[in-house]
C-alpha cells in the first residue's frame, strides 16, 4: 500500500489518527493448530440475548431493512 493511500486525518486534539477503508484490509489463509469446532463463536447482544455468529449487521436502514431486523 503507497503512503498516498492511506486517509490520515487530524482528529482535533492535535493526533493524526489512521482509517481504513475495507479494500485496505486482506485477511490470508494460513495454517493454524485450532479446530473449528473448538472456536466459540457466541456474541453477547444483550445480557439474555446471545448469538451463535461472530457478527451482525449495522443498525442502519440502508444496511439491514426493518424486515431483517425483526426477524
Amino acid at each position: 500500500m503507497a503512503p498516498s493511500d492511506l486517509n490520515i486525518s487530524s482528529s482535533g486534539n492535535g493526533r493524526i489518527t489512521e482509517a481504513y477503508a475495507f479494500d485496505d484490509v486482506l485477511l490470508v489463509p494460513g495454517y493454524s493448530e485450532v479446530l473449528p469446532a473448538a472456536v466459540n463463536t457466541e456474541t453477547r447482544l444483550t445480557r439474555t440475548i446471545r448469538l451463535n455468529i461472530p457478527l451482525i449487521s449495522a443498525a442502519m436502514d440502508t444496511v439491514t431493512e426493518g424486515a431483517m431486523a425483526i426477524a
